[in-house]
């Protein structure tokens, strides 16, 4: 779950990235490039005991509200390191100061928060630090398995989990009641249950599919098995955004639109806040920040909604995709890389930082197992959600994400063309099978573009 203070902030990108699943190596082996200038990485593990006694200054760059407290945490542990914490803005307004001090080659934080979804472009500049020198590999075990799979390939580690985004379904229980319609388990429940409510209360939709939000798109293609980036070989990339899963997901959605059963107003909107908060989405298929986000944009709601998984497309099945997460990773930058590659590991492991990350005013959902398991995370009763233990509904979950999607590493490209492409369509209910084809021709010119071979 993402923090309460960041999400009433006009800037969506935190909540709305999507992270690389197991597979971050087959995107970029497809597009390393030959010439580039890799940043320096130590051939032999790194004695980290004596690195950490010499005296560092690192800075570190986070969005984070409260991390403060990992970092008073960190010094406390390591008195020769001092800590220049730096809110250098979130989302996209810190990438373009971040890309700006990588290209100048100068000016970079040491350590740096980063969402998965950008960890391939910045790993294909040859702009973060391999941690596996400095001992990161031995933390796998540690954090939940597909999430590993986001920042490591091979043996290299780019960066270290910090928090993710399964998604699940939020519904207004008293809707359901009020129109006997059961919780949907399947896709097909789903759209059952939406004509249902649209006859019986044609000003409710059963949700709202926002036309301006690429990633929750892609989060059900995601759960759908969709396989967007692929690697064929060195130099070469496969794109597939209208590949089966993604087909069948368009031609899912594309009648509920045109039957208005499914509205498209662009999310973090005030027409969108009232929406959730007066019933005009019987649902909201969001990721595990969802719930605290919710009940704090929509209090006058409380007691009226609760917590599912997704729909399936299979009954019986039970299969998640993600939407939302970032690491902390070290910059090919920084100067002192033993305190900036223990500083990412640290703040990320140790109980007490990592219980910091779950709880106020920070409401992060985890990674890491041992937090994903303790009592004091899971079994805490919220009476937005009518007492039921949201956390533990969406630990659950965590455990379904599908571990073969994988993101490029030109995810700008994605989402802008998207918004251009399918959010266009989505929102004059128009042909969204067409729509996904359009994108897909329109990300594969860019692709082209930039130097890569798309089969």
């Amino acid at each position: 779950m993402e923090s309460l203070e960041n999400i009433s902030s006009p800037s969506r990108r935190a909540f709305l990235a999507g992270g690389a699943a197991a597979g971050l190596g087959a995107v970029l082996a497809a597009c390393t490039s030959s010439g580039s200038q890799q940043a320096a990485t130590p051939a032999t593990k790194v004695n980290m005991k004596a690195e950490l006694e010499k005296p560092a200054s690192i800075t570190f760059w986070s969005w984070v509200p409260g991390i403060d407290k990992q970092v008073a945490i960190f010094e406390s542990q390591y008195p020769n390191i001092k800590v220049n914490l730096v809110n250098a803005g979130q989302g996209a307004a810190e990438y373009t100061k971040l890309r700006t001090a990588l290209g100048a080659g100068r000016g970079a934080p040491d350590v740096v928060q980063i969402e998965y979804l950008e960890i391939p472009t910045f790993v294909l500049g040859n702009k973060l630090l391999d941690l596996a020198p400095y001992g990161a590999a031995a933390l796998r075990p540690l954090f939940v398995d597909w999430v590993w799979g986001q920042v490591a390939t091979g043996g290299q580690v780019y960066a270290i989990p910090q928090d993710s985004g399964p998604m699940g379904m939020l519904y207004r229980k008293d809707i359901f009641d009020k129109y006997g319609i059961s919780v949907p388990a399947t896709y097909a429940e789903f759209a059952a249950a939406g004509r249902k409510l649209h006859q019986a209360a044609p000003g409710v939709t059963i949700t709202n599919l926002a036309s301006n939000d690429p990633n929750v798109f892609l989060g059900l293609v995601w759960q759908a098995g969709g396989r967007p980036f692929t690697s064929v070989n060195k130099g070469t990339m496969g794109i597939g955004l209208d590949d089966g899963a993604a087909q069948k997901v368009a031609a899912y959605w594309e009648p509920l639109i045109k039957d208005g059963i499914v509205s498209t107003a662009p999310d973090y909107t005030t027409a969108w806040y009232n929406g959730l908060a007066t019933g005009e989405y019987a649902t909201w298929l969001t990721a595990a920040w969802g719930p605290l986000f919710l009940s704090e944009e929509a209090a006058s709601s409380t007691g009226k909604w609760r917590v599912a998984p997704l729909p399936q497309w299979t009954s019986g099945a039970s299969v998640s995709g993600n939407n939302g997460g970032s690491t902390t990773a070290v910059t090919a930058q920084t100067a002192s890389p033993a305190a900036a590659a223990e500083f990412a590991m640290f703040i990320n492991t140790n109980p007490a930082c990592a219980k910091l990350f779950s709880e106020p005013p920070q409401y992060l959902f985890p990674t890491l197992k041992s937090v994903l398991a303790s009592s004091s995370f899971l079994d805490g009763a919220l009476p937005f959600y009518g007492g039921q233990q949201v956390n533990r509904e969406f630990a659950s979950i965590s455990t379904t994400v599908d571990t073969g999607f994988t993101w490029s590493p030109f995810e700008d490209e994605i989402n802008t063309s998207f918004t251009d492409t399918v959010g266009a369509v989505m929102a004059d209910r128009g042909d969204l099978l067409g729509a996904i084809s359009t994108w897909q021709s329109t990300v594969t010119r860019y692709a082209t573009g930039e130097g890569i071979k798309v089969s």
